[in-house]
């Protein structure tokens, strides 16, 4: 899923290439796309783009008179910029924002499709949308500390809970974790002023990094390559390579549909973390450290 990185640069460069341009047709490819029917689709037509706008992990295109689109590209929705209009019909194609200077097309490479488009009146209708995440980068320490300790939660359930805060998913979470030396499931209300701090300031660091270097990446054009896996990561998608800082091989825990990586040695003093399915298989022989597992790996 596009996180505060990607959809940051998605925004930056939509607006970069289309603000003040009208939008002259708004295409639905896919009846299940658009999940409102006031307004309709069809109050946007000819109107200028004021802004576009970050919510959370979606995003907000501003038209006159406080309409709004609001597009929420979950796991596997993504933009792509044609300087042209392009015509529509493939399976994985949704919807084509047409404007003057091109068409901006939205697809998703997935068997379920969940992206969403609304179209909304007023800043109340806007609001809606607001889960209620912090925004890390301006918070300050207090705001972050009582955020974190409202509910005893893992670390990483905590971060990637859009009701506590805001553009944190699956990939950067582990490499924010990482960077602040954190298991992913010590409970929040464990964590001392220190340690606190110290997520706080890799959040921020984290996200800035990553922004950074994606914002170098696509300079003038447009994102065309927006992954959770990215070379460079210390510890996300690396299951079984070396961790960068230490050379230990990188560990996972498998949960619902995603996987948690982390650090062994740097995060967690050196024990393995229990992953639901081998643990649970294992029980008494799943090994508890770093050592105790290389040891078995051992040819006898």
């Amino acid at each position: 899923m596009p996180e505060l990185p990607d959809v940051t640069i998605y925004r930056e460069r939509i607006e970069a290439l289309l603000s003040g341009q009208v939008l002259e047709q708004l295409r639905l490819q896919s009846p299940f796309l658009l999940r409102s029917v006031t307004p309709p689709p069809s109050a946007v037509h000819g109107q200028p783009l004021v802004a576009v706008h970050r919510l959370g992990k979606r995003l907000v295109f501003e038209f006159p008179g406080l309409l709004f689109l609001v597009l929420h590209l979950m796991i596997a929705g993504r933009l792509r910029w044609y300087p042209r209009e392009k015509k529509l019909g493939g399976r994985i194609d949704l919807a084509a924002f047409d404007f003057a200077p091109g068409t901006l097309v939205l697809t998703e490479a997935a068997s379920k499709k969940r992206a969403s488009l609304h179209v909304v009146q007023g800043r109340e209708g806007l609001a809606a949308f607001d889960r209620g995440g912090l925004e890390v980068h301006g918070a300050s320490a207090a705001q972050f500390a009582e955020r974190l300790r409202a509910e005893n939660r893992t670390l990483k359930r905590a971060l990637t809970d859009p009701t506590l805060f805001s553009g944190i998913g699956n990939a950067y979470s582990d490499e924010i974790l990482h960077r602040a030396r954190l298991s992913p499931v010590v409970l929040t209300r464990r964590l001392d002023d220190d340690a606190i701090e110290r997520l706080r300031t890799a959040i921020v660091a984290t996200l800035d990094h990553w922004t950074g270097v994606l914002r170098a990446e696509v300079g003038d054009g447009f994102p065309d390559k927006v992954t959770a896996f990215r070379e460079g990561m210390a510890v996300h998608g690396r299951y079984g390579k070396p961790c960068p800082d230490c050379g230990a091989a990188v560990q996972r825990i498998r949960y619902a549909a995603n996987e948690c990586n982390y650090c062994a040695r740097c995060q967690c003093d050196g024990r393995l973390l229990a992953d639901r399915g081998l643990s649970t298989l294992l029980k008494k022989d799943w090994p508890k450290t770093l050592e105790e597992l290389e040891e078995r790996r051992r040819p006898q």
